[in-house]
């Protein structure tokens, strides 16, 4: 994974589509979700820290922009 549309494509697979119309709400939500599945043994470590790596990138970017 490499980009947030990446980890929403990925989390898509699993039946999980977010948008609640706030940003960081969604990558919140997602980095919720992808717990969820590493927790359950659904996805594979590296899968875990490739999604977590960038949306907590994306979070921090966002929350210094505002």
């Amino acid at each position: 994974m490499q980009t947030i549309y990446d980890v929403q494509q990925f989390l898509k697979k699993y039946g999980t589509i977010i948008y609640v119309g706030d940003r960081i709400g969604d990558l919140q939500l997602m980095k919720f979700e992808i717990k969820e599945l590493y927790q359950s043994q659904l996805i594979k470590e590296q899968e875990f820290d490739s999604a977590m790596r960038l949306l907590n990138q994306e979070i921090q970017h966002l929350t210094k922009t505002e």
